[in-house]
């Protein structure tokens, strides 16, 4: 099950977390400037979701206990529904905001 976890970690870190940085520093391709409206705010609110990934994976990559593991999961779902609920709200704003 180890494996698991350092592939979805892998695979999480060279999907998510660029695309939330670049939107986070504004560097995004000016012809989807217009669908990702509030960029920044979406930014964050993937890299509130893709820090699931390491909360999950990186105790249980190192051997740690289970309350740690059990602690960091928690964390991770915390994170997963602020980062899902961000997500809601900044597209309802948007779609609020379009004329």
């Amino acid at each position: 099950m180890t494996n698991w976890h350092g592939i979805g970690l892998a695979v999480f870190s060279l999907t998510l977390l660029p695309a939330g940085l670049a939107l986070v520093a504004g560097r995004v391709p000016a012809r989807l400037r217009p669908r990702l409206a509030p960029m920044r705010p979406r930014g964050s609110a993937l890299l509130a979701l893709y820090a699931v990934a390491p909360l999950n994976a990186i105790p249980r990559l190192t051997g740690a206990s289970e309350a740690v593991t059990l602690a960091c999961t928690v964390a991770g779902g915390v994170l997963a529904v602020t980062g899902c609920v961000l997500v809601g709200v900044f597209a309802q704003r948007a779609k609020a905001a379009a004329p």
